[in-house]
């Protein structure tokens, strides 16, 4: 008597890891990131360039632009 149909249970398929949904946690530090960048470019227009750190001066807008950058690059991995 030959077996025609296997015996074991199908499973399904896991997805890979592109397919993959993000953790829980992406979606916060994403959008954290996106806002931290803009809470930084403010406080420093706001604060006369006295904040977040006076030494960088005019450079703080490019740290913050840099923050916010990252939580947009992010984006791009968002499923």
């Amino acid at each position: 008597m030959a077996r025609t149909k296997s015996s074991k249970p199908a499973r399904a398929e896991q997805p890979s890891g592109e397919d993959a949904p993000n953790p829980v946690w992406f979606k916060p530090v994403m959008f954290g990131f996106m806002l931290l960048g803009l809470v930084w470019i403010i406080l420093f227009y706001v604060s006369q360039g006295a904040l977040p750190v006076a030494a960088l001066g005019s450079w703080n807008i490019l740290v913050g632009f840099g923050i916010a950058f990252i939580g947009f690059l992010m984006t791009t991995r968002w499923r």
